[in-house]
Formats: C-alpha cells, structure tokens, sequence
C-alpha cells in the first residue's frame, strides 16, 4: 500500500484492537508513514511506532515503551515522523536506551546532533571493503580469524562458554588502538554485564570514545527488536558526518532475532521452520546491511550469536553464519578442559585468512597449524585405545606439537583478571606469529 502522509496537528487516530504491546489503530482517510511515532493522549504520553498497515485505514502499532495497558478508545496522535536520536561528541561516554534516552543518571546532553532511525530495508549501497588488519592482542582470534576493518566477526557458542566475556575483552583491547569510535550495543542480555563493560571502560580510561546503547533482557520485546538498528543509525552519522571509522559491538544478535519472532507472535503472523518468523532473513537482513562500509569510513562488527540448546543448525544461527566474514566458535568441551578462551580452534572459520589478505607468513603458518590440529583429533582415538607409545616418530611430534599449540592459543584476559589473579596478556601479531613459528620447528 502506498504510504501517504499529512499535517502532523491533524493526523490523528484511535486504538481499536490489542495483542499484547502491539495495538490496532483507525486512521482517517491518511496513514503516517512506517516508522513514524505516535503519542496517545494519557497522562504518560505513551509513544507507539507504525509497523504496517493492515487495510486502507488501519495500522498495526508498536508501544515502544512496552505498555500492554492501553484502553481501546485511546486517541493517538502524529508526534514525530521519524524517530530521531541524538548524535555527536556530547554523546561519547553515555548509555541510551532504544529511543535514545540517556540510562546513565548524568548531566543532560546538551548540543547535540541528532539523526533519524530507519526501521526498514535501506537500498543497497556500494561497499568500499578494505585489507587493513586490526590487531586485537588475544592469540587464538588475530591467528585463526583475523579482524580487518569494515567486516563482520561472530562469536558464537552456547550458554555459559565466555561470548560476552570475550567480546568484552576485545573491545576493551581494540578500543586502545585508536581505531575509532566504540559502540556497544547490548540485546537481551544481562545489565549486570553492560555495567561491568561500563566500569572496565570507565577505569581503563576508554569510555571517552565509547557509546553504549542497552535493550537488556528485562525489557519488552520492542525495546530488544529496535535497540540494534537505534545504534546502527547513530554510527552511520559517525561514518558519514565524521568520516570516522567504528567499532561495533553487540551482545547478542540471536536475541534481537528472538526479539522479533516475539512480535511476529504477537501479530498473528505464521510461523515458519523452526517456529520462527516468516521475516527472519529480513529482519536480519535490515540490522547487517545498516553497518556496511563506505567511501567515508569503515564499521567493523562484532557480534556475538547464542547457539539455542548448542545446536549450530538451528535456522536463526544458519542465517546469521551466513552474513559474517569470520566466525569464532565457542566450545563447551573446550571449556570443560579449563582452556580460556575457550575457541574451537579447528571449528573457527574465516574467509579472510588468505595470502592477499593476511599475507603469505601468516597464511602458510595457518595451513600447517590447522593440518596437525586436524591430525591431532584423528590420533587421540587411537592413543585412547592403544597409548601413544605405539605411534610412529612422526606422528608423536606432531602430537605433541599439537598440544604446545592448543597450550599456547590459552591466554589470560584483561577482563577477568579481578575474578582470576591472573594478570591479562596482549600478544602482538608479530610476536603471535613468532611464538608459532617456534612451536612448528621443534625448539
């Protein structure tokens, strides 16, 4: 249906049917346009979002706020038409919320820009993509799935294996490097965990760079599915407006996808496999696209994905493997043998690790290593049965240099050193690559 438009003073409309934070609302003969905001005349000034239109006259609503509570009847009328944030350098250093708002209980922003938020499927672009390698100090990661700037990195892994200690501990590192600006975006998760990022930032002294937007996992559905795309709108001011290259963080993506499907419930829409939305490739779809590169600057994502019941099949996690450039995988057995971080060395995939990306040191390094760590996990079922005693030379040095490596690749993390005692490292590539090359010759 084609979107119209009028007089904000005049378009007005009345809720007529609820499902949830999800509300029908009659319009005149003029509909606002998809993602236009509406303010209902109560006392709270409840905000609601169009989602689409259902007939000529009638739209399906969002309440932003998560107010399942409004009275059919409830008159509505155009506030903004489009939801816009505020942006610029009074932001760097604060927490917001889906809309916005700032979390943080500090002094108001004041001078602040501002831009507006699409909640819908931009036109594609042209991505400028770039071979610049971003150093990350943490061995397993720089070795095995390099970051380089202007691409998409996931940290996948079931519950409880150290995806958000890890994406932490990468913006904590990454963050010093000066390679932008930081935005964490958290989805459903934890806010005991954003306030320990807040802290980490705040006392290392890299909160001046760093944006912070929450839609924690104690809030309604609306404010988890637009969380992300709010964030996204504010670094692609910093991208274009600035020309600054950004750093993207977002713990977790398969929660905004969670996000959605609970809204597509609540619109009566049919499921599809897996009992997800019929819109789950474009919902996802819309949130990646939002974060591309471009003549003006780069932003590198980084994204952290919760594997549901460990089954990496599961068709919200298919999708998303599909849009990134590097996956870390996270292993519950790795973790079981005390190995922090705990990364599947052989599962971790990337499409980056080339010779005309990486260089050719590092890529044949990364051949070798990834044959004898294959070679590893097809002579521990032997030894299991006849020892190691019984395999020939060439196979114990492989097997034990197999071991150094997996030794090696364990590291101590900055961010969890207050739990552990143990001082966090920050290995350079240079010296990564060195201490392989070591292992690999035998010394």
């Amino acid at each position: 249906m084609k979107e119209t438009h009028s007089n904000k003073a005049a378009l007005t409309g009345k809720i007529i049917a609820a499902r949830g934070i999800i509300y029908e609302v009659e319009f005149g003969n003029t509909l606002p346009k998809i993602g236009s905001i509406m303010r209902v005349a109560n006392d709270q000034h409840s905000r609601l979002m169009i989602l689409g239109y259902i007939a000529a006259t009638k739209a399906a609503v969002l309440s932003i706020g998560g107010d399942s509570a409004l009275p059919i009847g409830s008159v509505c009328e155009l506030y903004k038409e489009q939801l816009q944030i505020p942006v610029g350098k009074s932001t760097l250093g604060r927490v917001f919320n889906s809309v916005g708002e700032t979390l943080d209980n500090s002094v108001a922003i004041k001078d602040a820009q501002s831009t507006a938020v699409e909640f819908k499927v931009a036109a594609k672009n042209a991505v400028v993509y770039s071979n610049e390698i971003i150093e990350t100090g943490i061995k397993a990661i720089d070795f095995f799935a390099p970051f380089v700037k202007g691409r998409k990195i996931g940290i996948i892994g079931g519950a409880g294996v150290g995806k958000t200690v890890l994406v932490t501990e990468l913006m904590h590192n990454v963050s010093q490097t000066g390679a932008g600006v930081s935005f964490f975006v958290g989805i459903g998760e934890r806010i005991r965990e954003a306030h320990e990022l807040y802290e980490n930032l705040k006392g290392a002294n890299l909160l001046k760079e760093s944006v912070m937007y929450l839609g924690q996992m104690n809030e309604s559905a609306a404010a988890r599915s637009m969380v992300g795309l709010t964030a996204a709108a504010a670094a692609r001011w910093w991208r274009d407006n600035q020309k600054q290259d950004v750093l993207f963080f977002v713990d977790n993506i398969y929660r905004f996808l969670q996000a959605r499907n609970e809204l597509s419930i609540m619109l009566g829409e049919q499921p599809s496999e897996g009992g997800y939305q019929p819109t789950l490739f474009t919902d996802l779809i819309r949130f990646e696209d939002s974060l591309d590169s471009n003549e003006n600057g780069s932003i590198t994502s980084v994204q952290s994905i919760y594997i549901p019941a460990d089954d990496i099949s599961d068709p919200a996690v298919v999708e998303i493997y599909q849009q990134l450039d590097s996956v870390i995988v996270l292993s519950r057995e790795v973790m079981e043998r005390g190995v922090f971080p705990a990364i599947d060395l052989l599962a971790t995939q990337s499409s980056l690790l080339s010779s005309d990306v990486v260089g050719e040191r590092h890529y044949v390094l990364a051949t070798q290593v990834q044959a004898i760590l294959s070679k590893y996990n097809e002579l521990r079922n032997i030894i299991s049965i006849i020892g190691e005693g019984e395999l020939s030379l060439n196979d114990r040095s492989d097997y034990q240099k197999a071991k150094r490596l997996i030794a090696y690749f364990a590291q101590n993390l900055f961010v969890v050193q207050p739990l552990t005692g143990n001082e966090g490292e920050y290995v350079s590539r240079e010296d990564m690559l060195s201490g392989v090359e070591e292992i690999l010759a035998g010394s």
